[in-house]
């Protein structure tokens, strides 16, 4: 009997994360959309008085994102608190002028998609793409081809990557690695930084020329309940982004929200990811449930307020000097035939 009922708890455990991340991408998908009309990005790229360029996130849109999983009360195990970083930072990749299925996530469902497939999808009629797009889209329709994440093989063993830009003929392109830590500072914190380093040194052996990147999520409530965990994680951030065999960059996004809206304390760490084939995910998500939060524009008005400690944070892990860290490594190891789109944003930069 007892196995049952553990095994009729973890059904009910993974149908809710499900759910839960099925209403999140519904409104992830609103909040970008709505910051890019009809797919039209602003430019990110500013020129200040000396002419040197800098780049400016949507810092705005983050803060919407990063209050979802605030509102469905979603913890750690989800994948959705994390998850809020991964559409940013895509976001702001399309922002630079990479195309949209270039980026991973994609803006639409499947959120994994290989450029020559959806450039397929473009060429066929419309009566030969219904059926090929219906299949395309479905769950487990291709594995390996349609998935709401990938996994990369490192030098010795695969790793699911949260933000990607990859073809089959240039191979990986960027890499970037998210994790967020929100509760139980001093027992997660030296874990992530361990998992971040072997990871990274797993991928940049296998892919030297790839822009590599960390991004970490932190509740700024450390700053004042664990100064000196925030000053040593501060540090081992930053010299992650430093080490010739680690990150090419690293970053950090503080949040600050009110205490009604803390998320549940799982009050233990997501469990290990399993090693898989690379470019398939164990379990796949279905496309997002439209009407799963009702009012979707009222529901994001109403959405918890998160105020982003850009004061706190150290200017080596800015996410403005992050993106463009990111983007400049992508454009200077690539012909100037490639990338067109985000080579024109770059020299179009905006004086301030």
């Amino acid at each position: 009997m007892s196995g049952w009922q553990v095994g009729e708890k973890r059904g009910r455990t993974v149908a809710a994360e499900k759910s839960a991340k099925a209403k999140a991408w519904t409104l992830f998908d609103r909040i970008v959309d709505r910051a890019a009309p009809e797919g039209v990005h602003t430019n990110p790229w500013v020129k200040d008085a000396s002419g040197k360029r800098h780049f400016q996130p949507d810092y705005d849109t983050l803060s919407l994102l990063l209050g979802v999983p605030l509102f469905l009360k979603a913890n750690t195990q989800s994948g959705v608190p994390a998850l809020a970083l991964d559409v940013w930072l895509s976001y702001e990749l399309r922002r630079a002028g990479f195309g949209k299925d270039q980026t991973w996530p994609r803006p639409t469902h499947p959120r994994i998609l290989p450029s020559s497939v959806a450039n397929l999808l473009e060429e066929l009629t419309a009566k030969e793409a219904g059926p090929v797009r219906a299949k395309v889209e479905r769950k487990s329709a291709i594995k390996g081809v349609t998935a709401s994440s990938a996994s990369i093989l490192g030098k010795n063993y695969t790793k699911q990557v949260d933000v990607i830009i990859t073809d089959w003929s240039t191979g990986p392109e960027l890499l970037i690695s998210t994790k967020r830590m929100d509760s139980s500072f001093g027992k997660n914190a030296p874990n992530r930084i361990e998992e971040s380093y072997g990871d990274a040194k797993n991928l940049r052996l296998r892919h030297p020329l790839a822009a590599l990147g960390f991004m970490f999520g932190l509740n700024a409530v450390i700053l004042r309940e664990e100064p000196g965990t925030a000053e040593w994680l501060f540090d081992l951030l930053i010299k992650l982004g430093q080490e010739d065999d680690a990150y090419h960059a690293t970053g950090l996004v503080l949040m600050e929200y009110g205490d009604d809206a803390v998320l549940p304390d799982d009050g233990e760490e997501p469990a290990v990811e399993a090693l898989a084939e690379p470019g398939v995910e164990a379990e796949e998500d279905s496309a997002p449930v439209v009407d799963a939060v009702g009012d979707i524009d009222l529901t994001i008005a109403n959405l918890p307020k998160v105020r982003l400690r850009l004061d706190a944070t150290p200017d080596e892990l800015m996410p403005s000097r992050f993106l463009a860290a990111m983007v400049e490594r992508v454009l200077g190891i690539t012909p100037v035939t490639m990338h067109r789109g985000a080579r024109r944003h770059r020299a179009e930069a905006r004086q301030l």
